[in-house]
């Protein structure tokens, strides 16, 4: 998708750019397109090994705030994942991270999003996967015990979670103030719910790792004759944050069911992970439902996206006011 805060290097470039970095050159093979912040080129390293290289905007680049810095978070949680060992969570093997940008190897499989004839069995199992792996992905916690963004740079983390969470409102409601961003609703209103979910938002006093871009996009499947299909690896980390794991339902929700009876909160539990659908659990899955639609609306300015995605990001983010509105 083309973005503003995309930099693209010639393949001269980005050969020059790994042997600085890395020590080793390489040959563009071709620009992966599908990202919406970073650029992301397919190489083949000089010793012949496969990989993907990710580039960080520029560091002239506007961005929110909250992203400042987040290729760094990126190759910290891939660390941290290698770490888990056994089944731990499926991924990509970094392969090096430098000063703005990352290498890592190439998956097997499709994006699942572009992945044709899964049947619905498979499409079912395939969600119990997928709960299982968030499941031990929330097991990973903060070395310091903090809540909020890992990236300094961004200076949005605290002891709490309340705390965090209501700077991390409110810096995309600065972001959306910088860039004209039209909401729609009054930024005192959002706040208002915000403070509103307090007491919900102290139930949660242990940070656990949240990756918070489970799209189906950022998910690679292949086929597999026993079950159909299954998930190859998780990718594209750099959003993650330290909170609540109830957070992560948002963004799996743009793949399926995310109820109590769904194939995912099956797999989920049925790895040791607990959700327990309280009217506070609710209450705080609606507002980081806001926090995402905010996201969505404010990020506009800085890419240089259009009236499309301005208006549907503006519509989710009334639907999880309006969610927060009935819930009270």
């Amino acid at each position: 998708m083309e973005s503003l805060t995309k930099r693209r290097l010639s393949a001269g470039e980005l050969d020059a750019l790994m042997r600085g970095s890395a020590g080793i050159g390489c040959r563009l093979e071709a620009e992966l397109t599908d990202g919406w912040f970073n650029t992301a080129y397919r190489v083949r390293f000089e010793d012949g090994r496969a990989a993907v290289v990710k580039l960080a905007p520029p560091a002239d680049a506007p961005v929110l705030r909250y992203e400042r810095g987040i290729m760094a978070t990126e190759a910290m949680v891939y660390r941290r994942l290698a770490a888990l060992g056994g089944e731990g969570v499926p991924g990509p093997e970094l392969l090096h991270a430098g000063d703005g940008l990352l290498a890592v190897s190439v998956l097997e499989g499709t994006p699942w999003d572009q992945a044709d004839g899964i049947s619905p069995a498979a499409q079912g199992r395939l969600r119990r996967e997928l709960g299982s792996i968030a499941a031990r992905l929330h097991t990973v916690a903060p070395e310091d015990g903090r809540f909020g963004y890992p990236a300094p740079e961004s200076a949005l983390s605290a002891p709490d979670w309340r705390t965090a969470f209501t700077a991390m409102v409110d810096a995309l409601l600065d972001d959306a103030e910088r860039w004209d961003a039209d909401l729609g609703l009054p930024p005192a209103a959002l706040r208002s719910l915000v403070a509103e979910g307090a007491p919900a938002l102290d139930e949660v006093t242990r940070p656990r790792l949240v990756h918070f871009d489970l799209w189906p996009g950022n998910m690679f499947v292949r086929a597999d004759g026993e079950t159909g299909a299954r998930i190859t690896g998780i990718i594209d980390h750099e959003r993650a944050f330290w909170g609540d794991p109830a957070a992560e339902l948002v963004s799996l929700a743009f793949g399926g069911d995310i109820g109590p009876d769904s194939d995912l909160v099956a797999g989920y539990r049925a790895a040791g992970g607990r959700l327990d659908f309280t009217g506070a659990f609710r209450h705080r899955v609606a507002l980081y439902g806001l926090y995402l639609g905010l996201i969505l609306v404010a990020e506009c300015g800085p890419r240089g996206f259009g009236a499309d995605r301005i208006a549907f990001g503006r519509g989710f983010l009334h639907e999880r006011v309006a969610e927060l509105r009935a819930l009270g």
